[in-house]
């Protein structure tokens, strides 16, 4: 009988714990945001288009939507933090992968608010495309009072992103080249599979270890899913990470051969470029030899 009430008081006390989560989760975004109400604000604009962002809106949406990750302060100390095995960005640091922009400057407001309507694959930032566009550009501006940076520094000039030179043969094979004279596979693998000889050993701008990335994963990538994404990634590099700028090592023209190129290492994603690559003798063998058979958690994978 003992044991009878002491696992009933065990039962009772466990689903009181439980229905009391929701207090507990609307307790911590209050005092969230009673924090911050006590830290002094610099008002900041954002402009998308015809939308104009005003921070003040922005602060409501961030304390309910994202300072568990980032941190009431915006440093990326958010309780969510520990548990998440890349580190939640830091807005006071204000630096930025996805940018088009040059390498070292602030993103435009265009680049913040995009990577909140697309995320970041292979990270834990999601898609927020559930805001409506005034939601995102509120918070693009609240975003930008976390940093001085805004106050006295003016967003980087858009690079120019050139026509891209048409898919053939002659191109996917000299972006093959860059792809040895660059050093590109140290990194990436021969394969472009994030194994190359130097991955184990990189870190990102918090010291965490960070692996290159996986071409043959799938066909989107961090900052976006098309040419014109791969390209600006080229040539702005990736702000806080190892992946660095090449536009003063490589032409445009050289750095779309290079673009062409890696989408014929992503055998998966059927592209126009893989197509090209299929279609002659060395490719094919190349990539028959890659080929991934069986399913990922089965038996009979060759890759």
């Amino acid at each position: 009988m003992r044991g009878q009430k002491l696992f009933s008081k065990w039962i009772f006390a466990g689903v009181a714990a439980i229905l009391a989560l929701p207090s507990l989760v609307l307790a911590q975004q209050e005092a969230a945001a009673q924090q911050a109400a006590a830290r002094p604000m610099a008002h900041q604009e954002s402009h998308i288009g015809k939308l104009t962002g005003h921070s003040e809106a922005g602060k409501h949406l961030y304390y309910r939507f994202c300072w568990g990750c980032h941190g009431f302060r915006g440093d990326g100390n958010g309780e969510n933090g520990p548990y998440l095995n890349i580190l939640p960005r830091n807005f006071v640091a204000a630096t930025f992968k996805c940018r088009s922009t040059p390498t070292g400057t602030l993103p435009t407001d265009d680049d913040l608010y995009n990577s909140l309507g697309r995320g970041l694959n292979n990270s834990n930032m999601p898609s927020w495309i559930s805001l409506s566009d005034q939601q995102r550009a509120d918070m693009v501006a609240f975003i930008k009072t976390f940093s001085p940076r805004w106050s006295g520094e003016k967003a980087g000039d858009t690079i120019n992103v050139p026509a891209e030179t048409p898919v053939n043969l002659q191109s996917i094979k000299h972006g093959q080249e860059l792809f040895q004279k660059l050093e590109c596979w140290k990194c990436h693998g021969p394969e472009g599979r994030g194994d190359g000889p130097s991955a184990s050993t990189l870190t990102d701008s918090n010291d965490q270890p960070i692996r290159p990335y996986n071409f043959a994963a799938g066909s989107r990538f961090k900052c976006g899913v098309t040419n014109r994404d791969l390209y600006k990634i080229f040539m702005t590099g990736l702000d806080g990470t190892p992946m660095p700028s090449f536009a003063d090592v490589i032409k445009p023209d050289d750095a779309w051969d290079l673009v062409h190129y890696l989408r014929t290492l992503q055998i998966t994603h059927k592209s126009p470029e893989l197509a090209v690559w299929m279609g002659s003798k060395e490719g094919a063998d190349i990539v028959n030899t890659q080929k991934i058979t069986g399913t990922p958690t089965g038996s009979g994978i060759k890759q």
